[in-house]
């Protein structure tokens, strides 16, 4: 990823380099290449809410499919004896009720209110049905406790209630703020909000009740709180010495609707949650154990698992030579840990496409920024790991889409995996790359590798016969400075794209926002002695980035760039966000309709 500021020590480097060679010239011979660590395999939370969960597998399991010619594992382990820890995910029955909630037993009825429902009449009893009722059952408790613990439904105040006498050993208020939840964002926030109380109070059963709501949002709320509630149980813990153990088992959802309709709903959220988990563990994997070439065997073991409607392509570097991926390369060539190009293709069950989607991601499993090394505050280069994010969000979405099957669309998930790490057999400033579309770049920065990995990607993807494609990445320090850490920029010459993302975000509760492509600044990106350079200057370099990406399109293929080196890491939580799962897969879903 390109920072925002320079950030090049290739002064200092050179001249280690030069009294390298003059000490020891040997030591700077391609060193061998090191086998695949290994990791552990993931398991949706359960295949349906409510399944069992099963342990995971040992990653370094080689998938057989098809033309798939996935690396052999290696029973050699990981830098540092590294290996993930086998965790068992949560396994959380959701339930769609329309009984009355006064009569629900458990260990805590959970109700969400706004301020607005906290509002009394001139006989000093709640207005809102839902409030007034439980008050009444609690015998005025609820009144009484709203004031003393001055709760007054504010967006993030929660408060518990220990109670006797009941059916329920706890009542949960969760503040909402001024207005009822009328986005899957807000309703996911609820969800969170459960986990939250549960994890706390160590919870077995909870019931959840909203005080508002609008009758036609009623089914995607009760699917958005119960993704919510599974990703705010869920804990990456592979890579600690002791797991959390999750207690919650039973949410019942009541009066927001039941019947097949329903569990239709709650499980597109389960399976669109297992993905969002897997591109979360995918982004915290450390390098030393998250290799490009177990990126590759991770990819194809969603091909293997989901062989109905899923083939993979792995192809080494000998392959990719000569498919002339020069600039992929480039970025590879420094690292002892070989790259993987990764194809999968999703075929719905019967055929009949109408449409063909790509999906591009930037596999970058380490950046250390080449010659031109990350150095300075600022640099997170001990985050580096992340910058495979465009990855994760690619092959959760594989993960996702091939257990919720949609009819009718074709799509083809890409990934060009490797390392940007510094030798004497790495690209250098000022080579010059060769891309597999003829065109020649001139190397001004190291740093800005990813967009020359993605050049070769997206060529792959144009020439698979696709109508459109969708390229997701980590690319620049820019972006996060102009956005700042939630929000993803997207680029696009296409109107229609920039909608049907828009319009998938929306569904999803992700935020990105339309950043132009303004032409003229091609300018700062020509060359003297080739085709282009891989960088322009400090000033708009998220633009100039998405410019360079658009010389490897065919312009008969709707195409879009997003950026999400923001949103891709949470440092509140100290771990990956699982961002772009969710609305890739939406979009997806709206084409094959």
């Amino acid at each position: 990823m390109a920072s925002a500021a320079s950030t090049s020590a290739s002064t200092a480097v050179a001249a280690a380099s030069r009294l390298l060679l003059r000490r020891a010239p040997h030591l700077l011979r391609r060193l061998p290449r090191a086998p695949p660590a290994a990791l552990s395999s993931r398991s949706s939370p359960s295949s349906s809410f409510g399944a069992a969960a099963a342990l995971r597998r040992p990653l370094g399991h080689r998938a057989r499919m098809g033309h798939t010619s996935a690396a052999a594992s290696s029973s050699v382990p990981a830098l540092g004896l590294t290996k993930a820890n086998a965790v068992e995910l949560p396994q959380v029955t959701f339930t769609g009720k329309d009984t009355d909630f006064s009569a629900w037993t458990g260990d805590i009825l959970a109700v969400a209110v706004t301020e607005k429902d906290l509002t009394k009449g001139p006989d000093s009893k709640f207005e809102n049905a839902v409030l007034r009722k439980l008050d009444e059952q609690l015998g005025g408790l609820l009144s009484e406790a709203s004031a003393e613990e001055d709760f007054t439904g504010k967006s993030g105040q929660s408060v518990v209630l220990r109670l006797s006498g009941q059916g329920f050993k706890r009542l949960g208020l969760i503040g909402l703020g001024q207005t009822a939840p009328s986005t899957a964002l807000a309703c996911r926030a609820i969800g969170e909000s459960v986990a939250s109380l549960a994890k706390s109070a160590q919870a077995a059963s909870v019931a959840v009740v909203l005080a508002g709501i609008q009758e036609e949002f009623k089914l995607n709320a009760a699917a958005s709180i119960a993704s919510g509630t599974v990703l705010g149980l869920h804990e990456d813990s592979r890579f600690k010495a002791e797991a959390k153990k999750v207690h919650l088992k039973q949410v019942d959802l009541i009066g927001l609707g039941s019947g097949p309709e329903v569990d239709q709903k709650l499980k597109y959220a389960n399976d669109l949650c297992s993905g969002v988990i897997f591109g979360k563990e995918l982004v915290n994997a450390p390098a030393n154990v998250l290799t490009p070439a177990v990126l590759a065997e991770e990819a194809a073991k969603i091909a293997s698992t989901y062989s109905d409607v899923f083939t993979a392509t792995i192809l080494d570097e000998e392959k990719c030579q000569e498919l002339k991926m020069g600039s992929y390369l480039g970025v590879a060539a420094a690292s002892a840990n070989p790259p993987r190009f990764i194809h999968l293709c999703y075929k719905p069950v019967g055929g009949n496409v109408k449409r063909k989607l790509a999906i591009v991601g930037k596999g970058l499993t380490f950046d250390s920024g080449g010659y031109n090394i990350k150095t300075g505050p600022g640099c997170s280069i001990e985050l580096m790991k992340f910058d495979m994010g465009g990855s994760a969000a690619v092959f959760g979405a594989a993960k996702a889409l091939a257990q919720i099957k949609p009819p009718g669309v074709e799509v083809h998930f890409i990934v060009a995996a490797c390392e940007n790490m510094i030798s004497g057999t790495g690209m250098r400033p000022g080579d010059i790359l060769t891309a597999s579309n003829g065109k020649t770049i001139e190397v001004n920065n190291t740093d800005a590798e990813g967009r020359l990995t993605l050049a070769d990607a997206l060529v792959y993807a144009c020439n698979q016969g696709v109508d459109k494609v969708v390229d997701l990445a980590t690319l620049t320090g820019a972006c996060v400075v102009a956005l700042g850490p939630s929000i993803a920029g997207i680029f696009t010459p296409s109107d229609e794209l920039a909608k049907e993302i828009t319009a998938a975000s929306e569904i999803s509760g992700e935020k990105f926002w339309r950043l132009p492509m303004e032409e003229s600044y091609w300018e700062g990106m020509k060359s003297g002695v080739a085709d282009m350079v891989n960088t322009g200057g400090r000033q708009g370099g998220s633009i100039t980035a998405a410019l360079f990406l658009k010389q490897f399109v065919d312009e008969k293929v709707q195409w879009m760039h997003i950026d999400m080196a923001g949103p891709v890491w949470s440092d509140k939580k100290k771990a990956g966000t699982g961002f772009g799962v969710s609305t890739l897969v939406e979009w997806v879903v709206k084409n094959s309709s």
